[in-house]
């Protein structure tokens, strides 16, 4: 297998969910060594069936709002070149119902977690003089769309993303995040049972007409991850069908009702 991405190794967090699958198949057609982690044992069956498929894998259960489990992790996956900080959950939709332990679980997960990652790979990324980490954020760090805890963890990763390219870019490290809309992935199967029209109420939201797919967010990182990509770093692109380009329902309603 050959690809632009042989030789080197691409840490993918949250690897056995919907956007990890997908950005583990992704890169690794393209020729990379995944170094695939999650929480779920489920990583190691994902890690088996693309072995199959000829794909190199080295693959971690580990919590990543653990540090020291994060440590082990990254030792054992030796020389990562880039880092993709996906895993994340949202578990509290509404403030009113978030109590104190739940806002420290939605941000520890996302927010904390993806610091524990970054802290985990940037030695060595330092000493290699060289290295990118992409962040993968959430349209709801920009606006307030519900999930509030979820929100402001991604709010901070855009803070935290900013900081990493301002103080590691003498090192040759590049930092972005990329901030998704919805997403189509297993999660939504859950809300489509009980409102089989979740989604398609959802598209009229975005000037697009639809929700993003998987890999639409994958070759966004990929690019970022890339060469291709060399200047830049900082950045926060959002990942969306044009949802914060503005509002499209109030925008019609006003006026483009006959556009």
């Amino acid at each position: 297998m050959s690809g632009g991405w042989a030789g080197k190794t691409i840490a993918i967090t949250g690897a056995a969910g919907g956007i990890g699958q997908g950005l583990c198949r992704f890169f690794g057609a393209q020729g990379a060594t995944l170094a695939a982690l999650d929480r779920s044992a489920a990583v190691l069956e994902l890690a088996s069936a693309l072995q199959r498929e000829g794909i190199t894998v080295r693959a971690a259960v580990a919590d990543i709002t653990d540090p020291a489990e994060v440590a082990a992790a990254f030792a054992s996956f030796g020389a990562v070149h880039v880092l993709i900080n996906n895993a994340g959950l949202s578990r509290h939709p509404t403030l009113h119902g978030t109590d104190p332990h739940g806002w420290e679980e939605d941000i520890s997960a996302n927010l904390n977690g993806a610091y524990n990652c970054a802290h985990a790979v940037l030695p060595q990324m330092v000493e290699r003089r060289g290295g990118t980490i992409v962040n993968v954020g959430s349209v709801n760090g920009l606006h307030a769309l519900g999930d509030p805890a979820y929100s402001a963890a991604k709010a901070g990763m855009i803070a935290m993303t900013k900081a990493m390219a301002m103080e590691y870019g003498r090192y040759n490290i590049r930092t972005n995040i990329v901030l998704p809309g919805t997403v189509r992935t297993p999660l939504w199967d859950a809300r489509k049972a009980k409102d089989p029209d979740v989604l398609r109420t959802l598209e009229r939201w975005y000037p697009l007409g639809r929700i993003v797919e998987p890999d639409e967010v994958a070759r966004v990182i990929a690019f970022l991850a890339s060469d291709a990509a060399s200047a830049i770093t900082g950045a926060a692109i959002p990942v969306d069908c044009g949802l914060t380009a503005g509002n499209i329902v109030m925008a019609r309603e006003l006026t483009l009702e006959n556009f």
